[in-house]
């Protein structure tokens, strides 16, 4: 899908009304106040960018083993896995910021007051959305404390004929789940043991492929939902309306979500990756076909 649409330039539906908006010159109230709040300056070059986003991935990920490390683990798997992510995530970023401002300063793109007037207008900018995320976070521990994986276990437990449709069913389930409190990795703890569980030691491939389905519904979900950390941080980076966002996202990633639920629904049966795989790239580009034939209509074209 993604590959598609940026090769073909292919919008559709809001994100093609937003485009054309764009080109006619009008961003919206979101696109005045991000032209306000960007600073450019004719000596910035791609390494302005590139350098710090390395600092803080490498950052990030050194202070995650180094703290795993700490932990008791002394294999890399168990250093990620004991690792204090939040932690090492403030240490990255502070990190990085010392970088940026002593590069900034060195290489004379802007001055050092310059930069502190931009520090509080970017915090001033992430005020809303911090407010959304709290908010969302609070949502999910009550869905957590409401015992969502006792109500989902009873969802899947289905009779032993219908065990073929469980990659599809842990798909579908694993949507609504994400979608519906916003966490992937919420999701994942949730629903991996209870599909594990399901099959108790039996029919190991279909297995792998439930969980495989749970893994792609979380993601899927987390990925649309409006109240997803991802989804808010994507339309705060870009300074871009919130709804509208997860609005364009969700019809985007529909033909996606139906595609992957008939490949799962065919691995169930097949057993095996290679012919859901093909089974739903060839509905995906028949989808696409489909809606680009539609709006070509539309245009009278």
């Amino acid at each position: 899908m993604v590959f598609f649409t940026s090769a073909t330039l292919f919008d559709f539906g809001l994100m093609k009304k937003a485009q054309e908006r764009a080109d006619a010159g009008d961003l919206g109230a979101k696109g005045e106040e991000m032209e306000q709040a960007v600073v450019l300056h004719r000596k910035a070059r791609m390494l302005d960018m590139l350098l710090p986003m390395g600092v803080l991935i490498a950052s990030a990920i050194g202070a995650m083993i180094w703290t795993g490390y700490l932990n008791g683990g002394r294999s890399l798997v168990d250093c990620f896995a004991n690792c204090e992510s939040a932690e090492s995530l403030v240490f990255a970023t502070l990190l990085t910021l010392i970088v940026i401002i002593v590069l900034y300063l060195v290489r004379h793109v802007l001055s050092l007051s310059e930069m502190m007037e931009i520090i509080p207008d970017g915090a001033k900018l992430m005020i809303p959305f911090m407010i959304i995320l709290v908010l969302a976070w609070t949502l999910k521990g009550i869905i957590n404390t409401l015992g969502a994986g006792v109500f989902i276990a009873s969802i899947l437990d289905v009779d032993g004929g219908l065990v073929k449709l469980l990659p599809l069913l842990s798909y579908a389930v694993a949507v609504f789940v994400s979608f519906s409190s916003g966490t992937s990795w919420g999701t994942f703890a949730i629903m991996v043991p209870i599909v594990i569980n399901l099959f108790q030691g039996s029919n190991l491939t279909l297995m792998t492929i439930s969980v495989a389905a749970v893994l792609a519904g979380a993601v899927c979900g987390d990925h649309i939902s409006p109240i997803s950390d991802t989804t808010i941080m994507s339309s705060s980076g870009a300074l871009c309306d919130h709804l509208e966002h997860a609005k364009t996202q969700i019809q985007y990633q529909t033909p996606v979500v139906i595609a992957a639920g008939l490949g799962f629904l065919v691995a169930g049966f097949a057993g095996n990756p290679g012919v859901p795989f093909f089974v739903s790239l060839v509905f995906l580009l028949l989808e696409l076909a489909f809606i680009r034939l539609l709006q070509r209509r539309r245009d009278g074209r």
